[in-house]
């Protein structure tokens, strides 16, 4: 029985390790999201595009309900997003065409793409996969969902580890 409780005992401290490593090989980490709104403002009666570090908006407005996304130091990143929908025009409530999309991660200005993800019809998506390198550390992150051919429609909100 003391030697079941021992080796219990170090598996649990060996598996506590690996989460542990695990946790410092994260870069940054995104808890929340923001859904583009197409329109920064309006200059001299005309609209200014909300373009994002070259990225350009969307058509419409959009919302995400949740965005978790994590980035690792060998360049895997995970993205698990829900209710990504137009929140405005005849499409609203809905994904309209868009059946799939990647993430962009910049760090210091430079961006890196994820490979895509399926969009489902409520609004629901995973992407897996690397970015490639990834600078260590990551400067001013900004993590983009965007489509296929390149708009933006969410933001992530960098969080920390203790981030509900």
């Amino acid at each position: 029985m003391k030697r079941q409780l021992a080796s219990l005992a170090v598996a649990a401290t060996g598996l506590a390790a690996a989460a542990n490593a695990m946790a410092a090989d994260k870069i940054v980490q995104f808890n929340r999201g923001i859904g583009v709104d197409p329109v920064a403002g309006i200059s001299a009666g005309t609209p200014v595009p909300n373009t994002v570090l070259g990225v350009p908006p969307g058509g419409r407005p959009w919302v995400i309900r949740k965005l978790r996304a994590s980035v690792y130091a060998d360049g895997t990143i995970s993205v698990n997003g829900a209710g990504l929908l137009f929140s405005g025009g005849d499409l609203i409530g809905t994904r309209g065409t868009i059946a799939a999309v990647k993430a962009t991660l910049f760090c210091g200005g430079v961006g890196l793409d994820s490979p895509p993800g399926d969009l489902d019809l409520a609004g629901d998506f995973k992407i897996r996969g690397s970015l490639g390198a990834v600078p260590n550390p990551c400067n001013s992150p900004i993590l983009l969902i965007r489509s296929l051919g390149g708009n933006w429609f969410a933001a992530g909100i960098p969080s920390s580890d203790d981030d509900d």
